[in-house]
């Protein structure tokens, strides 16, 4: 049973995992400076030896609260390149004393590239990543063969690439690449631990109606370091019509919290 002193957060509706403790109880999460290039190493950053759990472009943190309060096993390195939302993630992690987080300001291409050791992580999830929708901004595009070949490198051999969109163009471009690096077994229904949405996005989606695209990815093992460097060569760029109707659920996601969020804190009934 919860405590008196216990609070609950909600965004459109929905409760933000967990509960803010009493402020005795908190956590401190924040990676609040990558270090210089190079392996990072997750014992001494969470202060012991546990499956890694990787969030790029990890919003507002919903996703990895859920898993971090689900798992507390799981250690869970979440970023963004905005700061602002990483404050957000950083401050809900924090008040609900999730010692198994960490935030960090970085983008997913590079904290792949330059910090994560080949065949160490558990589980990588990107959630709605950007499609961009100007055709000079098609470069910034997360997901291409280049981040696909560096998801398969940073993943153990069973690892699990979790990858998830609402734009239906993006998700034909990941259908069409993603099984030349991985297993894509397509999931088709609500999240189980989530029904309503594990991120921000995935709520104002599924309450605008629209189809989630979900895949869960395992490496394949049959590609040789050689193999990964021709994919990224030959394989095609994302370069699909993102669908500028779409961009209405950008907007609503960009305006920052949801005013419900920005209320002062609910005490949850005992």
């Amino acid at each position: 049973m919860n405590s008196p002193s216990e609070q609950v957060e909600e965004e459109f509706g929905v409760p933000i995992p967990g509960t803010i403790l009493p402020e005795d109880q908190w956590a401190k999460t924040a990676l609040k400076k990558m270090p210089p290039p190079g392996p990072l190493d997750f014992a001494a950053l969470f202060g012991r030896t546990a499956p890694i759990v990787l969030d790029l472009g990890c919003g507002n943190g919903r996703s990895t609260l859920l898993s971090a309060l689900q798992r507390p096993d799981f250690d869970h390195l979440a970023s963004d390149i905005l700061p602002v939302v990483i404050r957000y993630a950083t401050r809900r992690g924090n008040q609900r004393g999730l010692s198994n987080t960490r935030w960090a300001v970085i983008g997913g291409r590079e904290l792949l590239r330059d910090y994560i050791a080949p065949h160490s992580i558990t589980e990588i999830h990107c959630y709605h990543p950007q499609p961009y929708y100007e055709r000079h901004e098609i470069g910034k595009r997360l997901i291409m063969p280049e981040f696909l070949s560096l998801v398969h490198r940073a993943l153990l051999p069973d690892g699990l690439f979790v990858i998830q969109t609402d734009n239906p163009a993006y998700w034909n471009y990941i259908a069409s690449v993603a099984p030349h690096f991985f297993e894509v077994q397509e999931h088709p229904t609500p999240w189980p631990d989530a029904p309503s949405g594990r991120t921000r996005r995935e709520i104002l989606a599924l309450q605008k109606g629209l189809p989630i695209f979900r895949g869960l990815c395992k490496p394949r093992a049959d590609l040789t370091e050689d193999a990964l460097k021709a994919l990224v060569k030959t394989l095609p760029r994302p370069n699909f019509n993102a669908d500028r109707r779409l961009m209405v659920l950008d907007r609503l996601e960009s305006e920052g919290e949801d005013p419900a969020a920005k209320q002062p804190p609910q005490r949850r009934r005992r």
